[in-house]
């Protein structure tokens, strides 16, 4: 066989390795949906289980925070027990806390069974990637990774639809039932069909355990007392929870600074300026998508007075909206720099925001659709030059680090904003009887737009050319 002949067969992407990429990205589809398709329930399950939407909120803050700090400790686990075990076993622990999510009998039971769910979701993902890309190689990677994500882009699109028309035929705790069959044939797929990869394990190395005791507990503790603030918790709680949290921040930097092992979230990438940045306006999209996900599906039930699957649809049009612009925004970033990029998708978002602020008589249903996808097409355009200024500001040895720490950033981002927004809405101003709801979202969205004009500024800072240009 000539050369040409073998570098050809080793570019096929054989149906083999075809089979290997739908197998594990089943795992990334189910963990995608799961943060999307929980939020037009949310009202359901306040209802269900005679709650506050502030404590519910943290069905999606709980999980959120339980995925960004699970991912980090996924390399470590694929070093120490292989990938596939790792990834087996993260499934089964995502089947077993989907199934224990359904079955909840009050509030604090359903974000305890949802935090174990995303130490499954949280593995999931990056261990499938990188499963996926050993067996791959780098000359087929591009390609395979090409064809794979598809799913994977279109499952936050589905998700809200997907989840109305659950919830309004079978109720709220099919959400999370729905995940145990998927699972389950993911399972026994993977079991077949993906290699065992005993070769690769190194029972030597060790994970960061006191960056894992600090910084997540820390970050949760910080979460919890804000919100306890908001809504007028017991003064123990409102004085204590707050400063526990900074302090547990504050051992957690001063560990991360001065450890010869690597850190859980590796503080010494914000040296860079441009990582800075990035990092800024990572955790404020993580912010202002994901809060979103739990106060839009709220203001179509309470405010517009629609069903579940109504609330589902009209929020599929923000998912595409992203889905449409993400590989534009990546080519206009290449052409003009992220700058201009950036401050062109936060102007949409906050123009696509606007509508929502209003008080008066209630807008059209065609005038928030359009709204909704201007606000996806301004979310989508800023991920692409963000994830470009991230990756062209450090060394290439630090890409592991700071993949890490953005997936950390955009999922803490997300649970803060989650947990901020619901404390904003328990606590706005009320207006008259008729109004009082739409005031409410109003005051609420208000924040929103507030938020989304403060990431202009970092935003206004990163540079204005693309990298290599001038």
């Amino acid at each position: 066989m000539s050369t040409s002949t073998a570098r050809a067969a080793e570019d096929r992407l054989d149906p083999a390795l075809v089979r290997l990429g739908a197998v594990l990205v089943l795992g990334a589809v189910l963990t995608q949906l799961d943060t999307t398709i929980v939020g037009v329930g949310m009202g359901a399950m306040a209802d269900g289980l005679g709650a506050t939407v502030t404590t519910v909120q943290w069905v999606s803050t709980g999980y959120l925070l339980t995925v960004a700090f699970a991912a980090p400790l996924s390399g470590w686990l694929h070093k120490r027990y292989g990938g596939k075990r790792v990834w087996l076993g993260s499934v089964a622990l995502f089947i077993a806390a989907s199934a224990l999510c359904g079955l909840a009998w009050s509030g604090p039971s359903l974000i305890a069974f949802r935090l174990l769910q995303g130490i499954g979701g949280g593995l999931m993902q990056p261990v499938g990637q990188a499963l996926v890309a050993r067996h791959a190689g780098p000359r087929r990677i591009g390609r395979l990774v090409g064809l794979i994500t598809v799913p994977v882009s279109v499952a936050p699109i589905l998700g809200p639809v997907v989840g109305g028309l659950i919830v309004q035929g079978a109720g709220w705790r099919w959400l999370f039932l729905v995940n145990v069959p998927v699972g389950l044939l993911a399972l026994l797929l993977a079991a077949r069909i993906v290699p065992t990869d005993r070769a690769e394990r190194d029972t030597a190395v060790r994970p960061d355990v006191l960056g894992l005791m600090l910084l997540p507990t820390g970050l949760a503790v910080l979460v919890y007392g804000l919100a306890q603030s908001g809504t007028g918790g017991s003064d123990p709680v409102r004085a204590v929870a707050p400063a526990a949290g900074f302090a547990l921040l504050a051992g957690y930097v001063a560990h991360a600074l001065r450890t010869t092992r690597t850190p859980l979230l590796d503080l010494r990438l914000f040296a860079g300026r441009g990582f800075t940045l990035a990092g800024i306006n990572t955790f404020l999209l993580g912010a202002a998508l994901y809060s979103s996900m739990m106060l839009l599906p709220l203001y179509f039930t309470q405010v517009r007075g629609m069903d579940p699957l109504h609330a589902g649809l009209l929020l599929a049009p923000q998912a595409l909206g992203s889905a449409v612009i993400t590989p534009l925004a990546g080519r206009l970033t290449d052409r003009h720099g992220p700058r201009d990029v950036v401050l062109a998708g936060i102007g949409l978002t906050v123009l696509g925001t606007v509508p929502f602020v209003l008080t008066g008589d209630p807008l059209p249903e065609a005038l928030l659709i359009a709204a909704l996808f201007l606000r996806g097409v301004g979310l989508g355009a800023v991920v692409p030059p963000n994830v470009a200024a991230t990756y062209t500001s450090v060394d290439r040895s630090q890409a592991p680090a700071a993949t890490s720490a953005r997936t950390v950033l955009n999922r803490v981002g997300g649970s803060v904003g989650t947990a901020a927004l619901a404390v904003i809405l328990q606590n706005a101003p009320a207006g008259g009887s008729a109004a009082e709801p739409r005031t409410a979202y109003a005051h609420t969205f208000g924040w929103v737009l507030a938020f989304g004009v403060l990431t202009l500024v970092p935003a206004a800072l990163y540079p204005r050319h693309a990298p290599g240009r001038s």
